[in-house]
C-alpha cells in the first residue's frame, strides 16, 4: 500500500539558508564634507521605522549590472542627482540581516538581508538638482525630506538592524567627511 503525500504550503526556508540580496550604497559628500541623508518615507508596515529613520541612498543590483553603474542609477532614481564624481569604493561587501519578523515580508521572503557595495561620491551640482518628492525616472519616492549630516552621526540615525553597516561605512570613509 502506497501513501500519498498531502499537498500543502511549502515550508519556509530557515533564515540562515536564504541568500543576501546584492545591493549598492552611496555616501554622497558635499564640498563641506557632510553626507547626504534622507528620511525614509515608509509606512509603518514596512518595518523600517514609519518614517522615523534616516538613511543614505541604496538599492538593488540588477543581474549583470556593474556595481558603480548601479550606484549612479540608484542615486538618480532616489534623489534625481546626476552631478557626482567618484571618490572611492569601500573595500569588500558589507552585510546585514533583516530582523526575523521582516524576513517573510521584505523582498517576498527571498533574502535574509543585503550584501552591499558602498561608494563615496562627491556632489558636484547645485542643491536645486535634488528632488526626493518626485525623483528621477518617475520612480516611487523613497524619502520624504533630506539634509546634509556628519558621517560620524549617521549610525545613530539609521534603523537599528542596519547600524553595524553604517558604522563600517563611517569608518571606511572617515577621512573624507567632516566630523
Amino acid at each position: 500500500m502506497s501513501r500519498k503525500k498531502k499537498a500543502g504550503k511549502p515550508k519556509a526556508s530557515p533564515m540562515q539558508d536564504l541568500p543576501y540580496r546584492p545591493c549598492v550604497g552611496i555616501a554622497l559628500f558635499n564640498t563641506d564634507g557632510r553626507v547626504w541623508v534622507g528620511r525614509r518615507s515608509d509606512e509603518e508596515a514596512a518595518g523600517e521605522g514609519d518614517g522615523h529613520w534616516w538613511q543614505m541612498p541604496q538599492g538593488g543590483l540588477d543581474k549583470g549590472e556593474d556595481p558603480y553603474e548601479a550606484a549612479l542609477r540608484e542615486l538618480y532614481e532616489e534623489t534625481s542627482i546626476r552631478s557626482v564624481s567618484l571618490i572611492r569604493e569601500a573595500p569588500g561587501w558589507l552585510t546585514y540581516d533583516l530582523p526575523p519578523a521582516l524576513v517573510g515580508i521584505s523582498w517576498k521572503g527571498r533574502y535574509r538581508g543585503q550584501k552591499q557595495k558602498w561608494f563615496a561620491l562627491r556632489f558636484e551640482g547645485d542643491e536645486s538638482e535634488i528632488d526626493v518628492l518626485e525623483p528621477g525616472d518617475g520612480d516611487p519616492r523613497e524619502f520624504s525630506e533630506w539634509r546634509w549630516e556628519t558621517l560620524a552621526r549617521l549610525p545613530e540615525l539609521i534603523v537599528p538592524f542596519k547600524r553595524a553597516v553604517y558604522e563600517q561605512v563611517a569608518e571606511a570613509f572617515a577621512d573624507i567627511g567632516s566630523g
